[in-house]
């Protein structure tokens, strides 16, 4: 597989989840030691993931464009995304993603996962 697929097969789950409003399938995709940094203080592992997109409004929807990728090793890819999401009741807000999979048995988990809004 590529880095684009992995990431993508990973991110589209991701994105399933948060425009479900499903915290608990969000988490899922995590690493047990997961670095999680939304815009709000970080945490470490899926009970932080959870909590946080618990909080999250519904309707929030994330549209993603993978920006680069890098395969770190066997079992470790990077990707830069640009990250739009949309509210129903508020502007999008427009942010930058960088993540790290890792392969965890036969499947692949975010182990970092950190925002930042540039603009």
């Amino acid at each position: 597989m590529t880095e684009t697929e992995i990431l993508r097969g990973v991110l589209d789950r991701w994105k399933s989840a948060v425009d479900a409003h499903e915290p608990q399938r969000v988490a899922s995709l995590f690493t047990d030691d997961a670095i999680f940094q939304g815009l709000h203080p970080y945490s470490v592992g899926p009970a932080g993931v959870a909590t946080y997109y618990d909080a999250q409004p519904l309707g929030m929807s994330p549209a993603y464009e993978i920006r680069e990728t890098r395969r770190l090793a066997d079992d470790a890819v990077l990707g830069y995304l640009s990250v739009d999401f949309s509210f129903v009741d508020r502007p999008t807000l427009n942010l930058s993603l960088c993540v790290i999979v890792r392969r965890v048995g036969d499947g692949w988990r975010i182990g970092h996962y950190q925002v930042s809004k540039l603009s």
